[in-house]
């Protein structure tokens, strides 16, 4: 799952999915956004969407199958932010400013079902190396820094210091969208992240 188009290829063959396909897929994300993934099953699942188990089988060949679409679907949408963060006119391109937009979007309430699904992926990715979650937690962190990286100036990028600086903002936003999750205090955990931006 290098790129954001990922889930606009089908499983096999990096051919186009079938209409079918993108629409139950899309479907399984609205269910699993709701429910999570850690216990899906596909047949409850697939009557909510209006399926079948053997229809979903068919079109992603398994249930890991399944959970490898829907984690690729979510990082699309991480992946989303990301990139807009490097249009023109998104931030000015610094690093405090660019972890500021990423915090604001973090801790908005529209975006809380994701995240929940977000930080299920990473864990599992931790525990189950070797399942359908594979390397999500690794991919993750990567896609972050890089954000980070090209918010700080070109001739720091690539020193240790510059290296340790947008981890130790990643580290900032990761630990406080955790609280965030947990107590949903917004007000104290962005009070969190800005004192904790002021003092680098």
């Amino acid at each position: 799952m290098s790129s954001a188009d990922e889930p606009e290829r089908a499983a096999e063959g990096g051919t186009a999915p079938s209409a079918r396909h993108v629409e139950l897929r899309e479907a399984a994300y609205r269910y699993v956004l709701e429910h999570g993934l850690g216990d899906m099953s596909l047949r409850p699942l697939a009557a909510a969407i209006g399926s079948s188990p053997r229809v979903l089988l068919y079109l992603f060949g398994s249930k890991d199958g399944l959970v490898r679409t829907l984690l690729a679907r979510a990082r699309t949408d991480e992946l989303r932010l990301l990139r807009g963060l490097d249009e023109p006119g998104a931030a000015p391109g610094d690093l405090r400013t660019v972890a500021e937009e990423l915090w604001a979007w973090l801790a908005a309430p529209r975006h809380r079902s994701l995240l929940v699904l977000w930080v299920e992926a990473y864990a599992r990715s931790l525990v189950e190396p070797d399942g359908p979650w594979a390397d999500f937690a690794r991919a993750t962190v990567h896609d972050w820094l890089d954000v980070l990286a090209r918010a700080q100036p070109a001739a720091q990028r690539d020193t240790a210091a510059g290296r340790a600086e947008r981890s130790a903002v990643l580290a900032v936003l990761r630990g406080a969208l955790l609280d965030l999750l947990a107590t949903g205090d917004v007000e104290r955990t962005t009070a969190a992240v800005r004192h904790a931006l002021d003092q680098r």
